[in-house]
């Protein structure tokens, strides 16, 4: 059988020999589609790169470290799985690792990682303050990005969403659907995103004079089973404010199961919001009013930033993205077929 060579491959997709070998190396000024097709006509014909002996050429391993928080988040897989389609898309593999809330689980991931050689990390920090000594070790080490969260002060890139917009959209719609009062049920200000978004929540209840009570602001964990805790509290604490503003959609889904256990009424009796737009947000009933993350963009940016040549960058680079809000039954009742999508 005669053997599958550039020559072969190039041939078969009608580019060039150099168009293969770039496209294959994963060379960023192909075209994508461009690259797919020849990346199938390679995998159609069996030609097999030999990737250890280009790492040796390159001193690169083709491979990006990534360190999540808490991987059982949903949010979480969801940012994963895009930021892995990304890089494949760029010719690189991803390695992941679970810091499990742990800055401790979450630095000597990094140091693994490190070790391993990768070409760049992608990161989305576990603790504003405690992640900032092991976050910035890696960053002198190699390429470094923040994604979702991040450690203010770090000279390093980012690349999320704004949260305060966010928020603002998320209390400007309960505003127009009469509420004038309103608690909000999130984690604890460990993170960049925890406390944006309470602060934001805050700010911007004063603005438009929707009225929040100390009790009925809850921080917990980013779990259904911390927001079935604290909404308990509330509707046992008695006077329910109109609407309940959660951090995050798991925190909101667990609001949704108490309230239907304890017989309140979602949206008549109180008004619930998420935030992330996860899966399940239009699976819980009623389906959950929240804001949408446009997580392909994001890793998208992630994903060439960490690729990017670092003394081609003058500076580091902060991107907010803008969300969107997706208004469901949780606040709306009037909420059509495709405001469920």
């Amino acid at each position: 059988m005669e053997k599958v060579t550039i020559k072969t491959v190039a041939a078969h997709a009608g580019v060039s020999m150099s168009t293969v070998s770039r496209a294959l190396a994963g060379s960023t000024t192909v075209d994508p589609e461009l690259r797919k097709a020849v990346v199938q006509s390679a995998q159609q014909l069996g030609y097999a790169r030999n990737s250890i002996a280009s790492a040796l050429r390159s001193s690169k391993t083709r491979s990006v470290g990534m360190v999540v928080p808490e991987i059982a988040n949903p949010f979480v897989t969801d940012l994963v799985q895009e930021v892995e389609d990304a890089l494949h898309m760029a010719g690189y593999q991803l390695l992941l690792c679970n810091a499990h809330q742990d800055p401790l689980r979450e630095r000597e991931a990094l140091t693994s990682l490190i070790s391993r050689q990768v070409d760049g990390l992608i990161i989305s920090p576990v603790d504003s303050v405690d992640s900032m000594e092991g976050v910035r070790a890696a960053a002198s080490s190699t390429r470094l990005v923040q994604i979702d969260q991040r450690i203010e002060g770090l000279d390093a890139d980012w690349v999320g969403v704004d949260d305060e917009q966010g928020i603002r959209l998320v209390l400007e719609h309960l505003a127009s659907m009469g509420a004038q009062s309103a608690g909000f049920v999130g984690s604890i200000e460990a993170d960049s995103s925890s406390s944006s978004r309470l602060r934001a929540f805050h700010r911007i209840c004063f603005e438009l004079g929707i009225t929040v009570k100390p009790a009925d602001v809850r921080l917990g964990a980013y779990s259904a089973s911390f927001g079935r805790q604290a909404t308990k509290a509330l509707i046992d604490g008695g006077n329910l404010p109109d609407a309940l503003v959660c951090g995050a959609d798991i925190i909101a889904i667990g609001a949704l199961q108490t309230c239907h256990e304890r017989g309140i009424s979602v949206p008549d009796s109180l008004s619930v919001t998420g935030f992330d737009d996860i899966e399940f947000a239009k699976l819980c009933t009623p389906q959950l009013t929240t804001v949408r993350q446009p997580l392909k963009a994001m890793a998208k940016q992630a994903v060439q930033l960490v690729l990017s040549d670092r003394e081609s960058v003058e500076a580091t680079t902060k991107s907010a993205f803008s969300p969107r809000l997706v208004e469901r039954r949780s606040t709306n009742p009037r909420s059509n077929v495709e405001g469920l999508s």
